[in-house]
């Protein structure tokens, strides 16, 4: 990814490698991005990022791109452009910030960073990580599963045994 390839615009989505996965976030002008934070998302987290899986609420926050990115790599990557048309930019941001602040439900699966900024800029909640780590799941790739095949399958485990301890 390049890091600096074109500046972004309001209502770009950004994607933030991270290693094994990747972050995302919303352009929203001014050197801003808003995004949907687990608590152990952050620039600097390094492996310990990987942990997000096991946080059932995210909070939405606004914070400068170059804080969001740290040393990691980014791109503008509005990957759904060609499948749907964008949402008009006023709507986006009126959105994007109506949300800042608060806590949402996460789920590595259904409900993640790259399902916020897709529903704000799309109206249509997807993820391609997801998408391409059930893909690669179904398609049997052995130990080449993935980062979210795996964060999946420890999630399910996880929640297994929190709805024991309730059910206790």
């Amino acid at each position: 990814m390049a890091k600096y390839e074109k500046k972004p615009e309001p209502g770009d989505l950004i994607e933030i490698s991270r290693g094994l996965y990747q972050h995302w976030a919303i352009y929203v002008g001014e050197g801003y991005v808003i995004h949907l934070a687990p608590p152990s998302e952050h620039a600097h987290a390094g492996a310990s990022s990987i942990m997000s899986v096991l946080h059932e609420r995210a909070t939405v926050k606004k914070e400068q791109l170059y804080e969001v990115v740290g040393n990691n790599d980014y791109r503008i990557n509005n990957l759904l452009d060609e499948k749907y048309k964008p949402r008009p930019v006023r709507a986006i941001l009126r959105d994007a910030h109506s949300f800042l602040g608060k806590e949402r439900p996460y789920s590595v699966i259904t409900k993640n960073c790259e399902h916020f900024v897709t529903e704000l800029r799309y109206g249509k909640p997807e993820s391609r990580q997801v998408q391409d780590a059930v893909r690669t799941l179904a398609a049997g790739a052995g130990a080449g599963l993935g980062f979210l095949s795996i964060a999946y399958a420890v999630s399910v485990f996880l929640g297994s045994k929190d709805k024991e301890k309730q059910t206790q």
